[in-house]
């Protein structure tokens, strides 16, 4: 095990604030049944100390094994305490969501996505090529089964045709190798092998098979009706269910390799036009604020809104229910729509 990481002045990582030295000394030489350390454990923070977390999981003993250190980052990023249970609610029933915009004058585009690992197998950072062709297989099989509305094909990144290819980035459903933080936590090993994404014939349900988490599982259309989004999202879930077993646990909700994916695992997002709103952004994310909504760009993270166009998503995730995520989204959204209105 290397000796402890010395990090930059300004570094603002969870992982610089809550690895200290006696933490280090007391987790260094430990590792769980997968052969994950602490130094796989904090390898993307101390490569990247430009990270905002620093720290993935390798495995669900992972949470238990460097609790030391994940308890306090996850208490400090989800406001949850290692005391605490997470409890799950992905009945439809349970959502009071009309559609806030039944004209299509604001919300563009919907889009429910949960990100889900399998039961008894080690996550992306820690898994062995063999293990994750075999994830790729079998639900790839289990998805090529479904029916109905659900049936469609799966397409593996390996070998796949420059047609195929030009077509799933036209419909921007192709993903790509992860960035500089992945890449250091070791997810983008043999890299395309063992990848791939399902899609249904109508292109409002996809499944990315080993990309960040081992599914991410994604429910979406264009227009503001929320509720179908996510009741085909809970129905595609059930479905895929009679086939594997996800990683769960009573305290951390559905179990992922990044610390702030834990609990629901999900984002409810709306791509949603506010050029009014947004013109008093203290006003936008005063509401945002109310909701615990987060405000983005169009194309994700760290980009920029154009023509007056946001991606407005939960940012609860552990200790709340889907439906409450969801709920959060839909009501933040409704007033966000009647406050555009009023200018």
């Amino acid at each position: 095990m290397p000796s402890f990481p010395t990090f930059p002045q300004n570094c603002k990582s969870l992982l610089c604030k809550h690895l200290t030295p006696k933490i280090f000394e007391l987790l260094k030489d430990k590792a769980t049944a997968n052969g994950f350390t602490l130094y796989d454990a904090i390898r993307s923070g101390v490569d990247n100390p430009d990270s905002g977390i620093g720290v993935y999981a390798g495995d669900l003993e992972s949470y238990s094994l460097f609790a030391p250190l994940l308890d306090p980052i996850i208490e400090e990023y989800h406001g949850f305490g290692k005391i605490d249970s997470h409890k799950s609610d992905l009945d439809p029933n349970h959502l009071n969501a009309p559609n806030p915009d039944p004209n299509d004058e604001f919300i563009l585009s919907t889009r429910i996505r949960v990100g889900r690992n399998i039961k008894d197998m080690p996550l992306g950072p820690a898994i062995t090529k063999a293990q994750r062709d075999k994830i790729e297989a079998d639900i790839s099989s289990a998805l090529s089964s479904l029916d109905g509305w659900l049936s469609g094909s799966y397409y593996s990144l390996q070998g796949m045709s420059e047609d195929v290819k030009a077509k799933l980035i036209e419909d921007h459903f192709l993903f790509k190798a992860g960035d500089r933080f992945l890449e250091s936590a070791g997810l983008n090993r043999d890299w395309p092998t063992g990848r791939g994404i399902f899609h249904n014939d109508e292109k409002t349900f996809l499944v990315w098979i080993n990309e960040e988490d081992q599914l991410r599982i994604i429910s979406m259309q264009m227009g503001g009706d929320i509720l179908e989004v996510f009741t085909r999202l809970t129905v595609a879930i059930s479905q895929i269910e009679k086939s594997v077993s996800f990683a769960y646990s009573d305290h951390l909700g559905y179990i992922t390799s990044c610390p702030t994916n834990l609990g629901t695992a999900m984002r409810a997002s709306v791509h949603i036009k506010l050029p009014k709103l947004s013109k008093n952004m203290d006003k936008f994310q005063t509401i945002c604020d109310k909701y615990h909504l987060q405000i983005r760009g169009i194309h994700g993270e760290h980009s920029e809104s154009e023509g007056g166009v946001y991606d407005i998503s939960n940012k609860r995730r552990l200790g709340v229910t889907e439906v409450r995520c969801v709920q959060d989204m839909y009501d933040g959204v409704t007033e966000l729509i009647s406050v555009e209105k009023g200018l």
